[in-house]
């Protein structure tokens, strides 16, 4: 597949299987139970890992989830030969993150009420400045993307 052409839901649904599979062996390495559930949102599989174990909320931490979720998109690279744009959520962390996404955007909002005619956020993913988008879109908010790799970072601005 190349890089222009959208995924099928089959190719994504393998996607997860290939994930799920890297993260069972994972967890159980960890002695860590976990249940896995996939799914396909937005043209990419989404794997979701949720227990009650104690031991699977300190893999929540985001830089945990960030880094387990690299590993695992590059066991499914080796896999399929081909990129993988897979989403990880261990224990519900991307709603948590969603919600402090939120408050960093509505602090940049305050200071653009302020008088501020911007307001730049600190670097992240690439996902998670496509929720900036989407959460700043919601409050009637500009925002862009500027910088390279890891100092990529949004700005906003009122519309």
């Amino acid at each position: 597949m190349s890089d222009q052409t959208e995924p099928t839901a089959e190719h994504l649904e393998r996607e997860g299987d290939i994930a799920a599979d890297y993260l069972e062996g994972l967890l159980d390495i960890a002695d860590i139970d976990g249940d896995l559930e996939l799914d396909v949102r937005q043209g990419r599989a989404y794997v979701s890992v949720e227990s009650d174990d104690a031991s699977l909320r300190a893999l929540s931490d985001p830089d945990t989830v960030q880094a387990l979720q690299e590993l695992t998109r590059i066991a499914v690279q080796r896999e399929t030969g081909e990129f993988s744009r897979m989403i990880l959520d261990i224990g519900g962390s991307r709603e948590t993150r969603r919600r402090e996404l939120e408050t960093l955007v509505e602090a940049a909002a305050e200071k653009l009420d302020a008088g501020a005619t911007q307001a730049s956020l600190p670097p992240m993913s690439s996902y998670e400045r496509k929720l900036v988008h989407d959460i700043a879109a919601e409050r009637d908010l500009l925002s862009e993307s500027y910088g390279e790799g890891p100092s990529r970072h949004t700005v906003l601005r009122r519309a």
